[in-house]
Parts: structure tokens; sequence; C-alpha cells
């Protein structure tokens, strides 16, 4: 009996190939899951042609193959366990619809994208990602407590290759411009924000209706950047990021002279390669970035620097990938169903001190997502991050062909689409201004 070949176990899914143990951020996601507010990635890509859903169907099946880390499923366990497992498979379970093509029609894209925000593919079944055609619109949703956005972007474009026959291997990354003399490795963290309550983002006006998270997706120009500057464009999209939600915070609040506590943003850090042998699962790890309250009103040129060294210093740490006290937590001591207590209890009582905001940047899509001859090469991609109560708000990028891709995704509990509106164009307008150096 080949490994392909293995025999459906009871409930129609694959026997085991072996275990891999969750990841600090797998097994902290695991622990706060609630059926209210899903874990879910959202990957959408658009293409100039409309692929054949049969041929895209045996290309993504095969591309699973290529990256065999992707297929798994929660491994079943005692309460007294000490770890959580992933196990893996030969294949997609069966009866998992890992591939869809939904009716067409009007409103089938905004469907496809409310599925994505509310029904996140079961960790129980493998693999926990399922990929649907609207068109010439491919919609990726993702189980984040199982895997991230790069990783699926990874194995999507490996479809893509299979598909079309054309090369889409990464392109090389951009460089960091030099430090500027700033010294390696210091942190500048701003006086007096450490132990600080941080500034949430305002309650707006949430809409009607039931949906866990809102979003809205929309296209900008990358901002300009003189050649040899200190900071990158992910400086920019931080300090864009920070304006807009003290300007919201500002509005609502009525406050005048600036907010009263400190920001600060998670920020993604991914160090993966990018090619075949890229590294699949939740390969992040996490940095906050703070600003005070006064930072916020420095010209943008000082308040860019400022960013570009915290940023900067920030990745140059090494540090686990929530921090020592998430990896004291997941250790593994304790039962996993005591540890998930303590998680709990851990999240609501630290709610307060959460980072304000996520910004997730992709940076230039790596790979061209070629499809081939009648489909082509993807005109844009979107990625949005779970927007889950208290942060409430994630902001997530992507550039393709030097456009850039904003997705605004916040907690339905928190906001509707008309504050959605708001902050994409207050995004835009302090983009902008840091743009205006030049």
């Amino acid at each position: 009996m080949t490994a392909l070949h293995h025999p459906a176990r009871q409930g129609g899914g694959r026997e085991p190939l072996g275990r891999v143990p969750f990841s600090t951020v797998d097994e902290v996601t695991r622990h706060c899951l609630t059926p209210q507010e899903p874990e879910t990635v959202h990957i959408e890509v658009h293409l100039p042609g409309r692929p054949d859903a049969t041929r895209l169907s045996a290309a993504f099946t095969e591309a699973l193959g290529r990256h065999p880390r992707i297929l798994m499923r929660e491994a079943p366990g005692r309460w007294y366990r000490r770890r959580y497992a992933w196990e893996l498979t030969a294949g997609p379970d069966t009866g998992a619809e890992v591939v869809s093509v939904p009716a067409p029609g009007p409103g089938a894209l905004e469907q496809a994208r409310q599925r994505a925000l509310s029904e996140a593919p079961p960790l129980t079944v493998s693999p926990p990602v399922r990929l649907e055609i609207v068109d010439r619109v491919l919609v990726l949703t993702v189980n984040h407590t199982a895997l991230d956005g790069p990783a699926c972007l990874r194995v999507l474009a490996t479809a893509a290759e299979l598909y079309g026959g054309r090369d889409n291997a990464p392109a090389t990354p951009p460089v960091r411009p030099p430090a500027d003399g700033a010294p390696r490795g210091l942190f500048p963290e701003p006086g007096g924000t450490g132990f600080a309550r941080v500034a949430r983002v305002a309650r707006g006006t949430p809409g009607p209706g039931h949906a866990a998270n809102g979003m809205l997706v929309t296209e900008l120009g990358v901002p300009k950047r003189p050649k040899d500057a200190p900071y990158t464009v992910n400086d920019q999209l931080m300090v864009a990021t920070a304006r807009m939600i003290a300007h919201w915070n500002g509005e609502r609040n009525g406050e005048r002279g600036g907010p009263s506590r400190p920001l600060r943003i998670t920020m993604p850090v991914d160090d993966r390669t990018r090619g075949m042998d890229m590294p699949i699962g939740n390969g992040t790890r996490l940095v906050e970035v703070p600003f005070a309250p006064g930072e916020l009103a420095l010209p943008t040129a000082d308040l860019l620097r400022l960013t570009a060294a915290r940023t900067r210093a920030l990745k140059a740490l090494h540090r686990p990938q929530l921090g020592r006290g998430a990896a004291l937590l997941t250790a593994p001591v304790l039962p996993v169903a005591v540890r998930s207590l303590v998680a709990r209890a851990a999240r609501r009582a630290l709610a307060p001190w959460t980072s304000t905001t996520l910004l997730s940047n992709i940076g230039r899509v790596p790979y061209p997502l070629d499809f081939g001859e009648g489909v082509g090469t993807a005109r844009a991609v979107w990625f949005s991050a779970p927007a889950r109560m208290p942060r409430g708000l994630t902001v997530t990028t992507a550039s393709t062909g030097g456009r850039l891709h904003l997705a605004l995704r916040w907690s339905a509990a928190l906001l509707g689409p008309d504050d959605g509106t708001r902050l994409r164009d207050l995004f835009a307008q302090y983009l902008d201004e840091t743009g205006g150096l030049v």
C-alpha cells in the first residue's frame, strides 16, 4: 500500500501519516477560539481571465501534495494530554470540499467574502483551507489556527504554476535601506508607555446583521519614497495607520490636542524563505510598535525616522513567536485543558493592554501568480486578518503591479460599513502625506 492509498478512517477521513505538535501561535489561537468570531484569513486574487474550474481544482490538489505540511487536521485526544497535535494526511479527507464554484450572479463575490469572514474551515478536516472560484476571482479561506496567509499564498503560487505551466518562482525580496548611523539593536521605547493601558479603537456605528466581521477592500497608489530614505514603505504604512486611528478616536471622542493614551500596533514579522522549501504553518512572529501620544503630532519626516528606528530594532530582536509569556503559557507542563482556562483568563485580564490594532503588510506579492494563457497574471491580491475584540480592527496590505491593495476588517460589534469608509479615507489621507516628502 503506497502513501497515497491509505484506507479511509472512521468518519470519512484518511489514516494519519504522522503528528506535528502545535506551535505557540497555533495553541494560543486554539485556546481562545469563539464561535462568534471565527479565526480566518481571507485571500482574494483577481485574474484577467476565467480559470477552468476542473483544471484549477486538480492543480490546487496537486499543489497541496507538493507542500504536504498543509495536509493536516487536529488530532483527537484526551483532556489531560500535554500537547495539541496536527495529524498529517496523504491527501484531502474524503468528503472535504477543498475547491468549489458558487452559483454565479449578482452578489456572488460579496457572498464569498462574507463566508470567508464568518465560516472557518473545520480544524478536524484536512486541509483546513477552502478555495472558491467566483468568475475571475479566487477566494481562499484559511483557518488561522493552522496556517497563515503567506504560507497559503505559497501553495497558491504552486497551483498557478501547475495550472499554466509558467514559472512562478518568487522574486528577490527588496533590501531595506541602510540604518543611517542608528545603533543596531537599540529599541527606542517611548517613556511611560511600557505598562500603560493602550488606546482602543473608538466605537463607531455597528450596522445591522449578524456577521462576525465586516470588511472593506480598496486600491491605492504605493506611497512615494526618496531613493535613499532611511524608512521603508512598511514604515509609511505604520505611520498612516497610527494617525488614522488617532484621528478617528479624536472624532469619536471629541478629543482636542491628540490622544491621551499610547497606541500600540502589532506587526507580524516573517523571516521565512519564499521558495518551495518555505515552512508551511503559522510562521510569523508578532512584535508591537509603540507610539506615545505626543509623538503622533511630530512632523511627518521625524515620525517616519522614529518609526523606522523602532521597526528596525524590533525586527532584529530574536524572541519567541508571541513573546516569552506566551511561550511559558504553552509549555507542555500542565494538561491542555488547564492551559486553555489559564489562556482565556489571561486574555480577559490583559485586554486593556492588548495592542490597539494589527498592521500586516505582505509587501510586494513575491510570486507573479501567472496562471498561463487565457487566465493570465494576478492583477490584484487582497488579504485580511481576523479582527477579534478587543482590537476590533485590522489593517492588511499587499502590493501588486505597482498598486497597494488595502483591506480594513473590523468586528461587527465595534464598527459598521460607514465607519470603514471613513477609516479608509483617513488612511489614504495620511498615507499620501508620507509620500509628500519626495
